[in-house]
């Protein structure tokens, strides 16, 4: 209950400081939603396969969209804590006697709330363009998108903590996102890829998480896929969290 209730506290403070500064959340959306407005109606062109279907382009799309929201969150989320590294808040927390997991579980749901705000927003575009509903599914796969914030956020902070640099934050996180995008199917899937592609993106956790997504919005809810992204998913970021709380014990020590 104490974790819980300092968890909680961290959270209102944090969510009140970003609440400051509404172009976070507006700025995190720019990417996904310039791709979903200028690139998805370019599939439609596409010849069908047995993979692809150019009349499902948007449906193909848009998770792959609300994958991408995630790894932009938390490069916002590293830069902005050695922001407050700089600016003395971690020195001010580490004579308090809040637990670490507390810290670090406060300041990432202050970021998966705006990571599904962020989220909500773009279905409601990707609606507007098209995409068909399947309410159950899509409701999972905001939990599955949140568990990969979580993920994201918490290297992130890890990241950032022992680095201790903006530039670099950005650098690492630039350097190695790119790659794992695009090797997980996120913008095609990834039956479409040449072999060496499909066989490099079987190491790559986001593409079971791409492919889960998928499954989802077109309502195949007890795919085995479904399960196996949230399997790979929810212990990589378990592993994250158990990182950026160690991360944060050294640096408030």
């Amino acid at each position: 209950m104490k974790v819980l209730r300092e968890t909680w506290i961290v959270f209102i403070h944090s969510l009140r400081v970003a609440l400051r500064n509404p172009m976070t959340i507006i700025v995190g959306l720019l990417q996904p939603i310039t791709w979903l407005l200028l690139f998805a109606p370019l599939l439609k062109n596409l010849p069908s396969t047995a993979a692809f279907s150019s009349a499902e382009a948007i449906n193909i799309f848009t998770p792959g969209m609300l994958v991408m929201l995630a790894p932009i969150t938390a490069l916002f989320s590293g830069i902005g804590l050695v922001v407050e590294l700089r600016g003395g808040v971690l020195e001010r927390l580490r004579v308090t006697p809040s637990s670490r997991l507390a810290i670090v579980l406060g300041k990432a749901l202050r970021d998966l709330v705006v990571l599904f705000l962020q989220g909500i927003l773009l279905i409601l575009v990707a609606w507007i363009m098209g995409l068909r509903l399947h309410f159950v599914g899509m409701a999972i796969g905001i939990v599955l998108m949140l568990i990969v914030g979580l993920l994201m956020v918490a290297a992130s902070y890890a990241t950032a903590l022992t680095v201790q640099n903006e530039n670099v934050v950005a650098a690492i996180s630039n350097t190695l996102l790119l790659p794992l995008l695009l090797l997980s199917g996120l913008i095609l899937p990834l039956e479409l890829a040449p072999r060496w592609m499909q066989v490099a993106a079987t190491v790559n956790p986001l593409a079971y998480t791409v492919e889960a997504m998928r499954k989802l919005f077109v309502g195949q809810i007890t795919n085995d896929a479904v399960l196996q992204g949230f399997l790979v998913t929810t212990i990589l970021a378990g592993l994250a969290l158990f990182w950026a709380t160690r991360s944060f014990r050294r640096a408030l020590a």
